[in-house]
């Protein structure tokens, strides 16, 4: 009896270091397509060389939260300043409401109205944050994550900030 529960322990702890090892190497693979993006000849900001030395923060499961979104209607559209010193009109599509390690944030999320008129990029969804490794640690700007209106299931939308990518101005 004892050994089959020593059996079970250990089957159970190697079950979930293989899921989490699953899990860092999905975001390490979204990390390098990010890279790549960067390196593009015609519109990325680095050269291919230079992807190697980009550096990212531990892959931690624990900041991958559930939150609660307030879906908004009728919302104005606005000018959002971009990287390059011109502006995007954008309207803001969500309130979304999430605890990260015991402490309660609310951050808005946005839809382009350029990419909405894109039968390609209608869903797509942008989330502009802060937080307090900008200037010292990050990118001083923020950082985005990039999510999908199929994201949103009812009233609540996984937020995974391991797959944070900094603006091209931090470039």
């Amino acid at each position: 009896m004892k050994k089959t529960l020593i059996a079970s322990f250990l089957l159970a702890l190697c079950l979930n270091t293989h899921a989490q090892s699953k899990y860092e190497q999905h975001i390490t693979a979204l990390r390098e397509e990010k890279a790549a993006e960067l390196a593009k000849e015609q519109y990325g900001p680095l050269k291919s060389d230079q992807v190697a030395f980009l550096d990212y923060f531990p892959v931690d499961a624990s900041y991958k939260v559930n939150a609660k979104v307030e879906v908004l209607f009728d919302e104005p559209v606005f000018r959002m300043p971009t990287y390059d010193g011109t502006s995007n009109e954008y309207k803001r599509y969500a309130i979304i409401t999430f605890t990260l390690h015991g402490k309660e944030h609310t951050l808005n999320v946005y839809q382009s109205v350029a990419l909405f008129q894109n039968p390609a990029y209608k869903k797509h969804l942008f989330l502009p944050f802060l937080d307090l490794t900008n200037g010292q640690e990050s990118y001083s700007g923020g950082r985005y994550i990039d999510l999908s209106t199929d994201d949103i299931k009812g009233n609540d939308v996984e937020i995974d900030f391991n797959k944070a990518y900094n603006p091209y101005c931090a470039y």
